[in-house]
């Protein structure tokens, strides 16, 4: 069934606030929706003890929905964090590494906090599309201030959710229907050499099979929609 408010390939209305935080190196307000997040960055002059002493940096994130981020009250995640929680926060951790030559960087780490303000659907995605922003800024902080001599080689980087309710496909999923979908799929990619590659591909039926024809036409939509977050973060970042 097609939506009623915008194209079932159409991407949700979006706005991104640079520097939303005056106390970090970068801070990414994006709004994708009805979904709201905050991304910080913060970077500190040391790596994990596996990359001691090799002149190389990295890049790691977390995630996290605040208690009424959704309209029943979450409980803050204290002492453990979720199976749910811990997976997401890999995955940026993971897209932000495969975006950025992050070893030129020097021994430091940029820490990438993601905090969900406000849930609809895409949180994973909208705080992935918003941390290549804040990571952005956080090097050209780093560049501008002449701690790095080499601004780092980078791809630009985005991703967007989908799914399929009765055939019909759909981007970049609200809550409604990310939770009702026959389908969800969820694509990271990054704009390589003007060519899209993927970083990351999640997909499952829930409760129904898809064919490969299918699956083709869901990636083909999918990279419309990251073209579409790329050029959107390209004009905020002036690139």
């Amino acid at each position: 069934m097609p939506r009623k408010n915008r194209k079932n390939d159409e991407l949700r209305p979006i706005k991104i606030t640079l520097n939303y935080l005056s106390c970090v190196p970068a801070s990414t307000l994006i709004e994708q929706g009805n979904t709201i997040c905050l991304v910080n960055t913060t970077v500190n002059d040391s790596v994990p003890p596996f990359l001691q002493g090799s002149g190389k940096g990295w890049i790691t994130a977390e995630y996290a929905m605040l208690p009424k981020s959704t309209p029943s009250r979450l409980n803050r995640e204290r002492k453990s964090i979720s199976g749910r929680t811990f997976e997401i926060q890999r995955l940026i951790g993971r897209s932000m590494r495969a975006a950025f030559n992050y070893e030129r960087l020097g021994e430091r780490t940029i820490r990438i906090d993601c905090d969900v303000i406000q849930a609809d659907g895409g949180t994973r995605c909208a705080s992935i599309t918003g941390a290549f922003i804040a990571v952005f800024d956080a090097i050209r902080y780093l560049y501008d201030k002449q701690l790095i001599y080499n601004f780092p080689d980078y791809n630009v980087t985005a991703a967007i959710s989908l799914g399929i309710k009765k055939n019909e496909i759909l981007l970049d999923l609200d809550y409604n229907e990310d939770s009702s979908v026959d389908v969800d799929i969820n694509l990271v990619m990054s704009n390589v050499n003007n060519t899209l590659e993927y970083i990351e591909i999640q997909g499952t039926a829930e409760g129904a099979t898809f064919k490969r024809e299918k699956l083709n036409k869901i990636l083909e939509i999918g990279e419309q929609g990251i073209s579409e977050l790329i050029q959107i973060q390209k004009k905020e970042l002036n690139l």
